[in-house]
């Protein structure tokens, strides 16, 4: 069981423009936690501070003030307490193909992680694991799949090794930053719909960074909505959704596509 924590976070960043110098505060004031099992969203336009957030998570960036807990504990900054939360704090990419060496095999690109945090496992067990996290995210079969390199897969595909990638240290929390939005439409579906099994299988606590509002409330227990670097509005997903409160929500449901609706206002047309 792993709790990921938050505390008033903030991230500035001084900007050199000719001889001045201007701060730009990306995170202001930040707080939430990822408990075992659950999904929190965090929602926002491009440049509200949302990608921040997750390399602050991350430890690839430090915050400007407040803190980052697991399980209660400050998270180190250096020695192996850093290697260890960051085997327990993973990552998936936006962009599977950017994020995959194109020179080495699904099997190299897996292997490795386990290598890493495993280092005294026998070779014939490593094995066996880079084919359990191949049919654990439905690639199959696993020894085929594993001999092939990233341009000899799909989109869908290659995010799929990505996952798995991310799950091979064994993590608490998974950290998915737009992990669809490189997607054809046609095979968005089903890799949201694994992560979300593999949420509720490994009882992992997973943050979905998304610009949809749409995704955000169909695989998310919890919304958090960001504006400028600061969180706007919370709440559990329908309540967010339905009944925003905060006019920046509000114009983000309004653009959010709703078959139900379009639906509607098809059948009351009359040319249909």
């Amino acid at each position: 069981m792993t709790t990921l924590e938050a505390r008033n976070l903030v991230k500035e960043y001084h900007l050199r423009q000719g001889l001045h110098t201007r701060r730009l505060r990306a995170v202001d004031d930040v707080s939430f936690a990822l408990d075992p099992g659950r999904t929190v969203a965090l929602v926002g336009q491009s440049g509200s501070g949302k990608s921040t957030i997750a390399k602050l998570l991350l430890q690839v960036e430090h915050p400007t003030a407040g803190e980052i807990r697991l399980d209660g504990v400050p998270v180190a900054r250096r020695g192996a307490g850093l290697r260890d939360y960051r085997r327990t704090v993973q990552m998936v990419f936006q962009d599977p193909f950017a994020s995959l060496n194109p020179y080495h095999t699904v099997e190299h690109h897996l292997e490795r992680p386990v290598r890493l945090h495993h280092p005294r496992m026998p070779d014939a067990e490593v094995r066996a694991r880079v084919l359990h996290l191949l049919e654990r995210v439905r690639l199959t079969p696993a020894d085929v799949v594993a001999r092939r390199r990233p341009h000899e897969l799909s989109g869908g595909q290659r995010q799929r090794v990505a996952i798995a990638r991310a799950l091979a240290p064994e993590p608490g929390i998974l950290i998915a930053d737009e992990p669809v939005s490189m997607l054809d439409v046609s095979i968005r579906l089903g890799v949201l719909n694994l992560l979300a099994a593999l949420q509720r299988e490994e009882h992992l606590g997973v943050l979905y960074i998304t610009h949809d509002l749409a995704t955000a409330r169909h695989f998310s227990d919890e919304i958090l909505v960001m504006y400028q670097g600061r969180v706007v509005e919370r709440g559990p997903a329908d309540d967010v959704i339905l009944r925003p409160r905060h006019d920046y929500t509000k114009t983000l449901a309004a653009a959010a596509p709703n078959p139900e609706r379009r639906m509607t206002e098809l059948r009351s047309s009359p040319d249909v």
